[in-house]
């Protein structure tokens, strides 16, 4: 099979860079690009003294039985130091506590998307669509980069882009560094992800694929959706959505809609429309009536991945990558939605069906320039992910003994637009980084319809009738229309020079501006008191039909009036200076500062003609020293033992800020920002040891410290079966755990010939055990917007652990595998405990998740196919049905707050490579 890497010049180049760096330590990479600031290249004379000097029983990265392999990697400050060895693997020479996943070891999980690959991680974990938690810590706590460039997000929640919109077929390697270093951004509190897109392939090639899969809980099973519009399987809306023309009006008028006259024969204000014009166009029977579906399709995706390169000038490549692919998937959620009083009664109990279609389209175009030791990456990245929502609840309000029916249809646009220019330069001894970027992300969720109907049980003539009169007590109809629009221009400069020999000096300088804009407009259909209860019988098209409006002066109420926008920034401005000293053999120190400034601002925007007078806003200006140092030991062969230190910090989300109502469709909850949330800080400390046993096979041990100020946390809220989730900083928390790593490779031509003569096993295994607990004192307080001061207590348990973190965190890949062809069988667990995912108030309970144990199959098996080479993949996910799980409990008694049957996932996929 075609492979994109780098040329066999190159790797020459790099192995003899190496090799002079057992003269030389702490000067070359572990990469395919030397390192910024590396020597110069050694003489063949040279060359032939190093190997004359390498002992027998060195390990030889030209054997089969030592190589490993030698992933493309791009960060800021340039490449991996190597620690005066001349194995190049990334993970033993870095000197820091790195993973590396390559493209093999990628393909090797079967996930389609990097998240999921990153799941199998040491200390990482996956929640939600894509967040991945380091070492239990939210994602607010992991940096993600492309090509050591930050990313904007799409998603209102993160700030962090969801990793699972990034198909594996784009990337070509994955980097996770757990210890700082001052050449990364300051807001690192786990670690730091970064994704290495593809560059220059070492010939041309064209690979086109194709998939199927079904879930047993989805597919071919009852579900639900909506029409839509005719685009809508393609993740684009053909102009249905768009606002219509009176709402447009009313939008571009600067009015309030209170404002707007209910209906023609009422003027004033020169209003440009009317209430009832408003609200008639806002009833659009394809977005809004629920149909069901009788067998939901099977899920399906297509790709395409080609490259070239040519030679250029006298020692120069130029190469292109272009790949784009599209998935549609469906998933229905059969969930147990329930809520408690402060006495953890039961006040409502719901059942919630909910029919997800998700299209993700995606394109990226990478040009790559070598020239000499110098090396540029120009990457332009379109993802767009789509998610068509259809809901329907029913269930009981034991408080009011009521009956609620509810329905809602969503569609939720999410966009992201990257392009970026690295350049990775060498003039002798001196390297040269520079990188540049800009980034645009857009979220638009138009006709987020919502309909209520109750049934009072009663023995009156509609007792047993689910009725809605529109007054928000006996039904109520909903519309939103949302829209976010961040844009993140990013720039940089380092500087490497061996000051002597073993003594490389880096300096750079960051620069980073984010500009957010966030609009969500709610409004509720009123109908007057008078509005008759047989009416409010009528379906939800039929209930806004145009004579229904006009008739009953139906008008509307803008509930958003108050805060309807918001505009945010931030911009940080950083330098930094690290040195990399082996002083002598066997013992390195990486050991930096970074200075940091930034200004974060949330202030909510004008939207209307008529000043509004909201003081939720929030302005954050902070400086930073940040110090960070990593010493590495290597007291005999292959024995490694690191101790690291360092101070970093974790800003607040812009969503956290936004004193702005935002539903999400994953969770089926509502969020709520906190404008006097401020600046996490952490200190970090961790011991490992790590010895490698050749060839890539490797075991380590390590332990980890995290004091963490004004930790901001989670915490929950009900009404009327709303589950209202909001931020606040707790006063202090710690973090500390233990992490072990195995990767073995075992030979099992022992067990005979035939079948077993070409097969090897690859066993990989981690674990990592977390504790954290929450600090609080009986005198501390938190801010909430708008009250102000609040005790602590009033939010948070002294002890209990941090939100999102597990106890414990397991994975195991056992991997049968053929080292002649492509023939691959491996089997995947990965476990994690129970984890908070968000405080309970009032004296209730944390609500919990409990994602538990899930196994799964995967198949690769590689063929000719018309003299082409293929590759066939089957793969079976979750086999063992593990569900999700999301309560609280009083120890008695369980709630359940989102729970429902995952399924079983089974997938098949070609590809062919010509």
């Amino acid at each position: 099979m075609n492979t994109t890497g780098t040329t066999t010049g190159r790797q020459l180049a790099a192995l003899l860079l190496l090799t002079t760096a057992m003269t030389m330590p702490g000067m070359a990479a572990a990469q395919d690009a030397p390192a910024a600031g590396g020597p110069l290249a050694p003489t063949e004379q040279d060359v032939e003294q190093e190997q004359d000097a390498i002992a027998p029983d060195a390990a030889d990265p030209t054997d089969p039985e030592d190589a490993v392999e030698d992933p493309d990697i791009s960060i800021p400050g340039g490449a991996i130091i190597v620690t005066g060895r001349i194995n190049r693997d990334p993970v033993q020479n870095s000197s820091q506590v790195v993973s590396v996943l390559s493209t093999e070891e990628i393909a090797r999980t079967g996930e389609g998307d990097i998240a999921g690959a990153l799941g199998r991680v040491t200390g990482l974990s996956v929640q939600g669509q894509g967040f991945v938690y380091v070492r239990g810590l939210g994602d607010r706590y992991s940096l993600a980069l492309l090509n050591g460039l930050p990313l904007p997000s799409p998603q209102p929640l993160s700030r962090v882009v969801p990793l699972d919109i990034f198909p594996t077929n784009v990337v070509a390697s994955s980097l996770v560094q757990k210890t700082y270093s001052a050449n990364f951004p300051g807001e690192f509190g786990g670690g730091v992800i970064n994704l290495t897109t593809r560059a220059v392939p070492d010939e041309s090639f064209v690979t086109v694929g194709g998939g199927i899969s079904g879930n047993t809980e989805t597919t071919f099973q009852p579900g639900l959706s909506y029409y839509g519009s005719d685009y809508d399987w393609f993740g684009f809306d053909d102009g249905t959505r768009d606002a219509p023309p009176a709402l447009q009006t009313y939008f571009d008028s600067g009015l309030r809609l209170s404002d707007i006259p209910l209906d023609p024969d009422q003027s004033f204000n020169d209003a440009p429309t009317t209430q009832a014009d408003i609200a008639k166009q806002l009833g659009n029977p394809n977005l809004i009536l629920l149909q069901r579906l009788g067998d939901v399709p099977a899920n399906w995706s297509a790709s395409i991945t080609a490259g070239t390169s040519t030679d250029v000038f006298s020692d120069g490549q130029l190469g292109v990558v272009f790949t784009g692919s599209i998935s549609n998937k469906w998933r229905t959620r059969d969930i147990i939605s329930q809520s408690v009083l402060a006495d953890f009664t039961l006040d409502t109990d719901f059942r919630d069906v909910v029919t997800d279609n998700r299209i993700l389209a995606n394109a990226m175009l990478g040009i790559g320039l070598e020239v000499g030791d110098h090396q540029f990456r120009f990457t332009n990245l379109f993802i767009r992910d789509t998610q068509k929502q259809a809901t329907l609840s029913v269930g009981e309000d034991f408080q009011d003994d009521d009956s609620i029916q509810q329905q809602q249809t969503g569609w939720f646009e999410r966009q992201l637009i990257d392009s970026q220019l690295v350049a990775e330069l060498e003039f002798g001894n001196l390297g040269v980084d520079l990188r540049g970027g800009y980034a645009r992300t857009d979220r638009e969720a138009p006709f987020e319809y919502t309909f209520t109907y109750v049934r009072d049980n009663s023995s009156g003539r509609f007792g047993d009738t689910f009725i809605n009169v529109l007054d928000r007590q006996t039904g109520d109809a909903a519309v939103v229309f949302s829209d976010l629009t961040e844009e993140l221009w990013a720039g940089g400069i380092d500087l490497s020079y061996p000051i002597f020999d073993s003594f490389v000096t880096t300096v750079g300088y960051a620069y980073t501006d984010t500009e957010r804009f966030s609009e969500r407009r709610e409004f509720l259909f009123n109908a007057p008191t008078s509005f008759p209860d047989g009416v409010g019988a009528l379906r939800p098209d039929l209930l806004l039909g145009d004579a229904i409006i006009d008739f009953f002066d139906i008008g509307l109420i803008e509930s958003t009036q108050a805060d309807p926008a918001f505009d945010a920034g931030l911009e940080i401005h950083a330098g930094y200076g690290k040195i990399n000293w082996e002083p002598i053999v066997g013992v390195a120190l990486d050991a930096g500062v970074r200075y940091e400034t930034a200004t974060q601002t949330v202030d909510p925007a004008q939207v209307f003609d008529t000043v509004t007078s909201s003081t939720a806003s929030t302005l954050l200006e902070n400086e930073y020293w940040l110090p960070a140092a990593t010493i590495t030991v290597e007291p005999m062969d292959d024995l490694q033992l690191r101790a690291a230190a360092s101070r970093t910090i974790a800003r607040p989300q812009f969503r956290e800020l936004i004193f702005q109502t935002y539903y999400d469709p994953e969770t089926n909850r509502q969020f709520n920002g906190n404008p006097f949330l401020v600046d996490s800080e952490l200190t970090n400390y961790e011991m490992r040891a790590e010895y490698y046993l050749g060839g890539g096979d490797r075991i380590s041990v390590a332990g980890f410290y995290k004091d963490i100020e004004n930790p901001i946390e989670a915490f929950s809220s009900f009404s009327d079966n709303a589950q209202l989730t909001s931020f606040a900083n707790a006063p202090s928390a710690e973090l500390y755990g233990v992490e072990a790593d195995l990767a073995y490779t075992l030979d099992l031509i022992g067990l005979g010939g035939g079948f077993f003569e070409t097969k090897e096993l690859g066993i990989f295994a981690n674990y990592t055990w977390t504790q954290s607990e929450i600090s609080v004192q009986d005198d501390d307080i938190t801010r909430l917007f708008p009250g102000g001061n609040t005790p602590a207590s009033n939010l948070f348990a002294d002890g209990v652990p941090l939100t999102g973190q597990s106890d414990h965190l397991a994975n195991l890949q056992l991997s049968l595998q053929d080292i002649d062809q492509l023939q691959q069988f491996t089997i995947l667990g990965s476990y994690a405990s129970e984890r908070v995912t968000s405080r309970g108030t009032a004296g209730l309970p944390d609500i919990v998740e409990d994602p538990g144990l899930r196994i799964d199959l995967v198949f690769r098996q590689g063929f000719d196919a018309f003299g082409s080479e293929a590759e066939l993949k089957l793969e079976a996910r979750n086999i063992f049905g593990q569900n999700n799980e999301e309560y609280q409990t009083n120890g008695t008694d369980r709630i359940e707050i989102n729970t429902y049957d995952l399924g079983t996932t089974l997938g098949a996929s070609l590809s062919i490579t010509f």
